[in-house]
């Protein structure tokens, strides 16, 4: 794992490429004002990729009957409404800074009748931890590697959890892929140099992306039980919830590659944007040839039966 020091993004920072599809849970609140965009993001997610969140719930070593889960970084809710029915049992506490990603979720947990089983913190994990009760699954979804010091929080994670209890760390391994490798048809490979364009800004931005947790997770006191990579390939789709993942991710790689210096040339970002000109014949919500293809990475690392002594640290 890189021991490089994380930036966090300054607010409304169109870089922090992360929102496509997973919001920081140490999100500063001045980022409010972008939540909804953010918040259409996360929901088109978890709708386009419900199946694959699901078989990641089942496919937990959960030992016991789940009766507590904590949800860090929770976002709009896909891992909670996910656990809810996943586990029948439990109640969630979920945790996010966004005030409005948190109402986003209380709304979806009372459409589907689960609202009484969700409890809701608002919190920078990075200042203050909140107090979570003694849970039996900890659930962390893309939101580990943006942590300002992530071997802290894992740490507090392990305390945290009940002797025995499961954490469950789920990590991207890439942002998402739409397009065919030789579309546009005037400009081919343009979202593979779209990603390569702001590559080396992602690795200064967030220098825990991509990590391989295994280590830390013993460092911080947990036996990593067993570790999957779940390869996403889905489509082609006409589904009009793909196309508004599509459409929405690119306009906010437009937002990136037009605020930092990039190798893409006047002829690329033209093309790019008559992708994401609605209106346009060329708009990729025209498009009949679109896949979403992404990989995620979990770990499933259990607590010790045996808590720290009072005067360890944290």
């Amino acid at each position: 794992m890189r021991r490089t020091k994380a930036t966090t993004p300054r607010p409304g920072d169109p870089l922090s490429m992360d929102a496509m599809t997973h919001v920081s849970p140490h999100t500063a609140h001045g980022q409010e004002h972008d939540a909804d965009g953010q918040a259409e993001l996360l929901d088109l997610d978890a709708e386009v990729l419900a199946e694959h969140n699901s078989a990641i719930a089942a496919w937990l070593p959960v030992r016991t009957t789940v009766r507590h889960i904590v949800d860090l970084g929770c976002g709009t809710g896909a891992g909670t409404l996910t656990l809810l029915k996943h586990f029948p049992q439990a109640r969630v506490t979920a945790v996010d800074a966004s005030t409005g990603h948190l109402r986003r979720l209380l709304d979806k947990a009372e459409a589907e009748g689960l609202a009484d089983r969700v409890h809701t913190v608002r919190a920078d994990l990075d200042t203050a931890w909140p107090e979570l009760g003694t849970p039996e699954l900890v659930w962390a979804s893309a939101s580990m590697h943006h942590m300002a010091d992530p071997d802290r929080t894992l740490r507090r994670i392990h305390d945290t959890l009940a002797p025995g209890g499961l954490l469950a760390l789920v990590e991207l391994a890439g942002f998402p892929r739409f397009l065919p490798e030789d579309a546009p048809a005037d400009r081919p490979g343009l979202e593979e140099r779209c990603h390569a364009a702001l590559d080396h800004h992602h690795a200064e931005l967030l220098p825990h992306r991509g990590a391989d947790w295994g280590p830390e997770l013993t460092a911080a006191g947990f036996t990593v039980e067993s570790e999957r990579t779940i390869t996403v390939d889905l489509g082609p789709s006409r589904t009009d919830a793909v196309g508004r993942y599509a459409l929405g991710s690119l306009r906010r790689m437009r937002g990136g590659v037009a605020a930092t210096a990039t190798t893409l040339t006047a002829e690329d970002l033209a093309a790019l944007d008559r992708l994401l000109d609605t209106d346009s014949a060329h708009s990729i919500l025209r498009r009949d040839d679109l896949t979403v293809r992404t990989e995620r990475m979990v770990w499933a690392a259990r607590r010790g039966r045996t808590r720290r002594g009072p005067g360890e640290r944290l």
